[in-house]
């Protein structure tokens, strides 16, 4: 039904600007799920992305006449800087319309390739509108991201180099999926040369455009999607890419946005990249199904797709990774309010990596206090820390899941606390090892009453403690002994005119 993709992939003229890129093996990741896992790096093509593939065999293959006249495209960035640098290459004029949500890498990078980006909507089937809407008023050429026969065989020559270059048996290809340009290339040309491969696709659950085409067996026009993972965030999948997908793709996963982290961190531990959220999807997919079908010892390939990504959403990412990994547990547990009950309950951890400590002073009987916990065995060793801590007479709220406690609760515990005497409050520095923080409780003692708490292990050489204690007038001799002491370095900050407007 497809043969023609295969004679378009074969004589697809993309190595004029695309590298073959490497599969590499992941031994780390390939270790922890007892299977041999390949990361095909198409991060490491031109533009860092697969992308340049199809969209410079699709103008090349434009009659002379017609890519002189100039050509247009709408992209969230990758599909962009592909058009750019085909058109570069060809000495011809291209406009770029992309949404205004695209990261700032990619229109920079989009510029520096010598094209004309454009703003323009929220999405990118918005911009896609607009730039239909130009193509028509400037007699400029459309170049779809996906949805065209020819950018599809440039994404297929992702499969020909994957056959070439593993040629022991593959278990399965799991391939991240937008508008289907990617999956539709290497699906039609890997079920005709080795149909035995099972070929999965993997997207957001925010932007599951293909997952909900497969299952209602035609295109479903999602309304609205999410942009975290701005490189796929699609609200329905291509005519022709869902043509292929119904009869070559086996399988669409989805996956949340704290796996896509997690995949993110996995991606970078085996190869020290930094992949773009869409370019983790299908290593996200691929643990999702090995946890759920318990194979073992099969070759599975992972199509890295892309690196456009800003370096300030690395934050946001490396937060929510913990929580994506399962090796982080957010609990809010309810202790008394009276001295040394801080470090009573950290003894009642014992061994457990604290990665986090989160209290304000409300009352004079009970106090909340907002806990991260390292975890080694995620889901099973969270419900046993949930268990044991009430059968030691704490309430327990488990947060781990919680969307707001972990996106927002996290950073907003506090707050103003009028009926407080004799706060001071100080910022502490101490080496950060395993036990750290409890040995800063012990050696701080039950002389002062805590008022307030933060700490937050981010895996730096030092920990760091901003602590706020009621020491009376008559206590400052015998409190400034204490802190000298004590041998921690620190600052105090009661006179920080941020302390005296929030805290």
């Amino acid at each position: 039904m497809f043969n023609r993709y295969i004679s378009k992939i074969l004589k697809s003229l993309v190595y004029d600007v695309a590298e073959k890129t490497p599969l590499e093996a992941a031994p780390l990741l390939s270790k922890r799920l007892n299977n041999n896992i390949y990361f095909k790096r198409e991060d490491l093509q031109p533009v860092f992305s697969f992308k340049i593939r199809g969209a410079y065999n699709k103008i090349a293959n434009l009659p002379e006449h017609i890519r002189a006249k100039g050509i247009i495209a709408a992209s969230a960035g990758n599909h962009a800087q592909g058009v750019a640098l085909a058109a570069s290459k060809f000495g011809i004029k291209a406009v770029i319309i992309m949404p205004e949500t695209t990261p700032a890498i990619k229109v920079e990078a989009v510029k520096a390739l010598g094209a004309l980006p454009e703003l323009a909507g929220d999405t990118y089937d918005e911009a896609c509108t607009y730039a239909k809407k130009l193509e028509k008023e400037k007699n400029l050429t459309f170049i779809h991201p996906y949805d065209d026969p020819d950018v599809i065989a440039g994404q297929g020559t992702i499969a020909m180099e994957v056959l070439q270059q593993l040629t022991k048996k593959i278990h399965s290809i799991f391939i991240p999926v937008g508008g289907g340009g990617l999956i539709a290339g290497i699906a039609a040309y890997v079920k005709y040369v080795r149909p035995d491969i099972t070929i999965i696709g993997v997207e957001p659950e925010d932007d599951a455009c293909l997952y909900e085409a497969l299952k209602c067996g035609k295109r479903v026009d999602l309304g609205q999607v999410g942009i975290f993972a701005d490189g796929v965030a699609v609200k329905i999948v291509g005519r022709e890419t869902f043509k292929i997908c119904k009869v070559c793709v086996d399988e669409v996963i989805t996956v949340k946005t704290d796996e896509i982290c997690s995949a993110i961190k996995d991606i970078f531990e085996d190869t020290r990249a930094i992949v773009e959220p869409a370019g983790s999807l299908a290593v996200a997919g691929i643990k999702k199904y090995v946890q759920r079908s318990k194979i073992q010892n099969e070759n599975i390939v992972a199509i890295n797709s892309g690196a456009n990504i800003n370096f300030d959403r690395l934050r946001h990412i490396s937060e929510r990774a913990e929580t994506g990994e399962q090796t982080e547990a957010l609990l809010a547990v309810t202790i008394p309010e009276k001295r040394g009950s801080f470090k009573a309950f950290c003894k009642t951890l014992k061994n457990k990596s604290i990665t986090e400590f989160n209290y304000r002073y409300s009352n004079d009987k009970q106090a909340c206090v907002f806990v991260g916990l390292g975890l080694k065995e995620g889901k099973k060793e969270k419900d046993a820390v949930c268990t044991y801590l009430k059968k030691q007479g704490y309430s327990v709220l488990d947060m781990t899941d919680n969307e707001m406690a972990v996106i927002h609760l996290r950073h907003m515990v506090g707050g103003k606390c009028e009926n407080i005497r004799n706060e001071r409050v100080f910022r502490f520095q101490f080496p950060e090892r395993p036990g750290a923080l409890l040995k800063f409780l012990e050696n701080t003692g039950s002389h002062w009453n805590f008022t307030l708490f933060h700490y937050r292990n981010h895996g730096a050489a030092y920990g760091r403690v901003f602590t706020g204690m009621q020491v009376p007038v008559e206590d400052y001799k015998k409190f400034e002994k204490f802190l000298k002491k004590l041998g921690y370095k620190y600052k105090e900050e009661t006179d920080n005119a941020a302390y005296k407007l929030f805290l």
